[in-house]
């Protein structure tokens, strides 16, 4: 089995369909019909934007907003990842999204940690080799208002900050707010030392990438549309800038139009710090192993060029270097 590393997956576009039956029964919700269950939480070849897709975290969203949901949902989702393989993980979520029933936005994110910490103890119970570790990162939001609450998320990173939490993102409908709207805060979280990646170059054009640098991100969200603007790819190859591309993603939400010419390989070729990612599972209906597969048919991605991806991810991941030598010994072996 493949040792895979996943830096750019949603913990509520990724929520385990079972999971979502399971809380739906808890929380006395009507039962509904596998495919009405499918037609809820994931997207299909109608899919015609950002917007659309974006439609599909309501339902999740609602059975995330207590403690117990939380940790159930982190911790089903560990299992499911480590059954596909997965000796790595980054998990984002936004604090803020989960408050609507009286947590807070502390409160959220030590649930989240609880399922982490009960799905590494257990897996340390059964011996089961080799380990997945985990990481947490915290998304800030785009939304026109919630300046207060995207500080507290910054300031919550720093308190969390080794203890589950691994560094922080800027989410949401890319395009009506500009990345660079958002600076002060990631000028802040540079201040704390705590690692970021931001969202740019989906929906919104190499313009937004441009902003993500302005900002000092090492990582970039998706990126894919750098192909648009030849200079600006040298840029990132220069500064050998990681982007976390999601094929599967990037075909829903229309960012890139056809999966045999997904630019990756290429990039992958021209000396850019490219990974591949599952982005939302569920939303997608996809995960890690399924898209190697996918661009093994459609792009002959090559064993070689597979390892190259495993071990930019190693590099950029927002972990120690202790992890860093046991992924990268994995990987090798």
């Amino acid at each position: 089995m493949r040792k895979l590393i996943d830096l750019h997956l949603h913990l509520d576009g990724s929520v385990p369909v079972a999971t979502v039956k399971k809380l739906m029964k808890e929380h006395n919700m009507p039962a509904l019909s596998d495919e009405e269950l499918r037609q809820e939480l994931s997207v299909d070849s109608s899919c015609k934007s950002l917007d659309q897709f974006l439609e599909k975290f309501a339902l999740p969203n609602k059975l995330m907003q207590t403690r117990h949901d939380l940790e159930t949902i982190v911790y089903d989702l560990l299992v499911e990842l480590k059954q596909q393989g997965l000796v790595y993980v980054e998990i984002r979520f936004a604090p803020q999204l989960h408050t609507k029933k009286g947590l807070t936005q502390e409160d959220a994110i030590e649930a989240v940690i609880s399922g982490l910490n009960k799905f590494l103890a257990d897996q340390k119970k059964q011996k089961t080799l080799p380990e997945l570790h985990a990481g947490l990162i915290l998304c800030l939001m785009r939304f026109a208002d919630n300046q207060k609450q995207n500080m507290e998320t910054v300031k919550l990173a720093k308190k969390f900050l080794g203890k589950g939490v691994v560094g922080l993102d800027l989410a949401g409908a890319e395009g009506p707010i500009p990345n660079i709207k958002y600076k002060s805060f990631f000028d802040k979280a540079k201040k704390l030392d705590v690692p970021y990646t931001i969202h740019a170059g989906e929906a919104d054009g190499p313009d937004s990438i441009r902003q993500a640098l302005a900002m000092g991100a090492k990582r970039i969200g998706h990126g894919i549309r750098c192909t648009e603007d030849p200079e600006l790819t040298q840029e990132l190859i220069k500064k050998q800038i990681v982007l976390e591309c999601c094929a599967t993603s990037n075909m829903n939400t229309k960012a890139f139009d056809q999966i045999d010419s997904y630019p990756i390989k290429k990039l992958l070729h021209k000396g850019m710090k490219v990974t591949l990612n599952s982005d939302d599972m569920t939303v997608s209906n996809t995960n890690l192993p399924h898209e190697y597969k996918l661009l093994e048919q459609q792009t002959n991605l090559t064993p070689a060029e597979e390892t190259a991806l495993y071990l930019n991810a190693v590099d950029a991941a927002f972990t120690t270097p202790d992890e860093k030598i046991r992924l990268r010994a994995l990987i090798q072996k």
